[in-house]
């Protein structure tokens, strides 16, 4: 890995990092699409045919988050660390719904599939901070209207967020590392190919290998909160040798 002290850096943030801190991950074998049909509860039809369902579905993940003992694990607080101390951009993206990154540190961050602790207004598209259930007399801030809110959440078939800052990002980072991400769900799975176009060292970390482990110029396996924080050391040790 030919890094220098201010090269820019991209991370990639899966489910598998969150999995320590006691949320469910969706593609396990026992994982929340196991026990959900995602056209059911994660497509824009299927809250056009039941919005209570999915609203009840999304309610349950928001009452998980806001557990006392789901707390950002040493995964999330070493990708903090590393964005405090290295002498460069470090832009976190992530495709995971969840506060963990923002509760370990982190500030430079893109949530590309919404944010579980946020609504959005039907009529105006307006972002809330929103803590409490949603549900069909819920009221928009916003509108005003009843039943005027879905959650802040991108759905299969909608377009991720920020995506041309991400792909700016793709396009200049000198490293890319990719951690705790299946490899199946696009375009996330596609960054891989691009920052290695674009002259970028690439490295996965990851529970077990992803479907797309073999496009990674380094993959290393295991548990997240000692992987992490061991190569976050490894990178700043470049600049304690600068």
């Amino acid at each position: 890995m030919n890094l220098k002290p201010g090269d820019p850096i991209l991370v990639l943030t899966g489910a598998g990092i969150s999995k320590e801190s006691g949320l469910d991950t969706f593609r396990d074998a026992d994982g929340i699409w196991a026990k959900h049909d995602l056209a059911d509860v994660a497509t824009p039809d299927g809250f056009r045919r039941n919005p209570a369902l999915v609203l009840d579905f999304y309610n349950a993940r928001r009452r998980q988050l806001t557990e006392q003992d789901v707390q950002p694990n040493a995964a999330h607080r070493a990708l903090a660390a590393l964005e405090r101390t290295w002498p460069g951009e470090v832009l976190l993206v992530t495709q995971n719904i969840d506060d963990l990154h923002e509760r370990g540190g982190s500030a430079n961050l893109i949530h590309m599939h919404g944010e579980l602790l946020k609504a959005r207004c039907l009529d105006t598209g307006s972002v809330f901070d929103w803590r409490d259930d949603i549900t069909l007399d819920s009221r928009s801030p916003a509108s005003g209207q009843s039943g005027g809110l879905r959650p802040h959440i991108v759905w299969f078939g909608e377009m991720p967020i920020e995506m041309d800052r991400i792909y700016d990002a793709l396009m200049t980072c000198r490293l890319f590392v990719s951690i705790g991400t299946s490899g199946h769900v696009y375009p996330a799975a596609g960054f891989v190919q691009q920052a290695s176009m674009a002259g970028a060292w690439t490295v996965e970390l990851n529970l077990e290998a992803s479907s797309g482990h073999g496009l990674f110029d380094e993959a290393i396996h295991g548990p997240a909160t000692e992987l992490v924080p061991a190569f976050v050391d490894r990178l700043l040790a470049h600049v304690d040798a600068a």
